[in-house]
């Protein structure tokens, strides 16, 4: 095998590695944490949500439709709102000394990408802190809290 072929076939083996997971987000993590379990499609990313400011942690509040209820009280069709801790940062790497229990594999949020996600529910409840919520004048029902957040397709 000739020596510039080593780089491509050693990526292609990570990259596939990395893919093998379940497609439809599920894991050990996800689906034991919070009290509610959905996978739901981001609606948008409104400007401004995110954005990276290392020495200031917050919660942003993204807007989602549910297209499968897998635990607790939701239902397929219902919008929810959740706020993801330090969202500018992939799930594996957002937690710190502050916010210690949250996780997942979702690398970065993209509006139209279904999520698989443990939940709590009211926000207010799990998490004191900076929120970015540029919902807040017109979003009804309580926030929710992503304790986990995985890729799903």
């Amino acid at each position: 095998m000739r020596p510039f072929f080593l780089p491509l076939v050693a990526a292609l083996v990570l990259t596939t590695c990395e893919n093998s997971g379940p497609r439809d987000g599920s894991d050990a993590e996800v689906t034991k944490r919070g009290s509610i379990e959905v996978t739901a499609r981001l609606l948008e990313v409104p400007d401004g949500a995110i954005f990276q400011r290392d020495l200031y942690n917050y919660a942003a509040i993204l807007k989602y439709e549910v297209t499968a209820a897998h635990r607790g009280p939701l239902a397929e069709g219902d919008v929810i709102y959740v706020g993801h801790y330090n969202p500018w940062k992939p799930r594996a790497g957002a937690a710190d000394g502050r916010v210690k229990d949250i996780g997942g594999n979702l690398r970065e949020f993209r509006a139209g990408v279904l999520h698989r996600m443990a939940l709590e529910t009211p926000l207010d409840e799990h998490y004191l802190g900076g929120i970015v919520d540029k919902y807040f004048d017109s979003r009804e029902g309580p926030g929710h809290w992503a304790v986990w957040t995985n890729a799903a397709e």
